[in-house]
């Protein structure tokens, strides 16, 4: 893609409306001749940072500097070629956002294009961005790629700078990026992330409880990219990581972000009394009403975690399970299937979420012509590698490499 990719048309809906924000990188870097987009929680000096609602947007002023993250990639050479939309706040994973619009899924056009960075992950599976930042508090990068058929990465907790971007909950938010192509992928990790991490990893571990959470059909559907894993890492070993049941990952997880996003937006929320849509409005007054015990016993239940999967993934071993359960829902879904989906597949992105731990998803199957990811999950510290290892299945799974 050129940087003529700027001026494609906007078929699907990914950005945000207005005159769209486009910035010429370096001329010479690692990424220059690519493009791409950054999620509209982003600062870009000179323009408003809607968060995705309209009283967010007439609340606050224009960004006097851009976001480190987008310093970072412009600086590489990659030309900026928009802004995209945003689930408001960044609370919610199916994508939806009742003011800009809910982007189109290009990948499945009836279903969800998942959330919260779905604009981003629109954008990069219409081929309007080589490369778009999201962020992932509890599943909005993994989420969006998998239900996209693209690329996706959720780096380790604190791996690369949110300075200049809007929080949700700090001690989980995280920026992350998609790609149509691994190896673009792993170049934009090799700007964004620190240095270190790099060498082998394995064994591969099968983590039973999520292949158990998923459909049977997505189950099916990633045994071609299981193998291809498989190739390249050796045969799996089956583990069990979720003693507690991936329900409680989930409440635990709900809970200990619910008060972070309160803390962190809860004031201009009581200031403001903005408006919002549907799903949106109903997670904040939970998180206002959060029992401060119930957050406790979230926060001591990270901690286990950590402990836990550190020790597990320490000497380089590798997890593997299904990034989402099933495909998108469809657009007809009601708030009540929505919030189905959420829980039962929030109990698995928590996995990551509550360790801190870095996740790619690779576009490894389709259910009723819907995709679905497989997740390769590592260490903390440990990202470039596994962009490497990613970029290595996916070869070995005859996907985009």
């Amino acid at each position: 893609m050129t940087e003529q990719a700027g001026m494609q048309q906007d078929s699907v809906g990914a950005f945000v409306p207005g005159p769209r924000t486009e910035r010429a990188g370096a001329s010479e870097g690692p990424l220059a001749g690519l493009t791409f987009a950054v999620k509209d929680l982003y600062d870009t000096a000179g323009d408003v940072t809607g968060y995705g609602n309209p009283d967010w947007a007439r609340t606050h002023p224009p960004a006097t500097a851009d976001a480190a993250a987008v310093t970072a990639l412009l600086e590489a050479g990659a030309r900026l070629v928009g802004k995209t939309k945003t689930v408001e706040l960044a609370y919610g994973l199916t994508g939806e956002n009742v003011w800009h619009g809910t982007p189109l899924n290009p990948a499945a056009p009836d279903r969800f294009p998942g959330g919260s960075s779905c604009g981003s992950a629109a954008a990069v599976a219409a081929g309007l961005a080589d490369i778009a930042m999201g962020s992932d508090t509890g599943g909005s990068v993994r989420i969006p790629a998998s239900y996209c058929g693209i690329y996706g990465i959720r780096p380790s907790w604190g791996a690369v700078s949110l300075v200049g971007a809007m929080p949700l909950g700090p001690s989980y938010d995280t920026a992350g990026w998609f790609a149509a192509r691994a190896a673009v992928l792993r170049r934009a990790g090799e700007v964004l992330l620190p240095p270190g991490g790099e060498g082998p990893l394995g064994p591969l571990l099968k983590v039973q409880e999520a292949w158990v959470n998923a459909e049977p059909a997505t189950a099916a559907a990633l045994a071609g990219g299981l193998e291809a894993a498989e190739a390249v890492l050796g045969p799996v070993l089956c583990v069990h990581v979720a003693p507690e049941g991936l329900e409680t990952f989930y409440e635990r997880f709900r809970c200990a972000q619910a008060a972070e996003a309160w803390a962190s937006l809860g004031p201009w929320i009581e200031a403001t009394n903005p408006a919002f849509g549907p799903g949106v409005k109903e997670r904040f007054a939970a998180a206002k009403a959060m029992d401060p015990a119930k957050a406790a016993a979230g926060r001591a239940f990270r901690r286990v975690v950590q402990a836990r999967l550190h020790r597990l993934l320490g000497g380089g071993a590798v997890l593997v399970y299904p990034t989402s359960p099933l495909p998108a829902p469809l657009l007809g879904a009601t708030q009540a299937e929505q919030n189905a989906v959420r829980e039962r597949t929030m109990g698995v992105t928590a996995i990551a979420g509550l360790a801190g731990l870095p996740e790619v998803t690779i576009p490894a199957g389709k259910v009723e012509g819907a995709p679905v990811g497989l997740s390769l999950v590592a260490a903390p510290g440990r990202d470039r590698a596994l962009l490497a290892l990613a970029e290595k299945v996916a070869a070995a799974a005859g996907l985009p490499a």
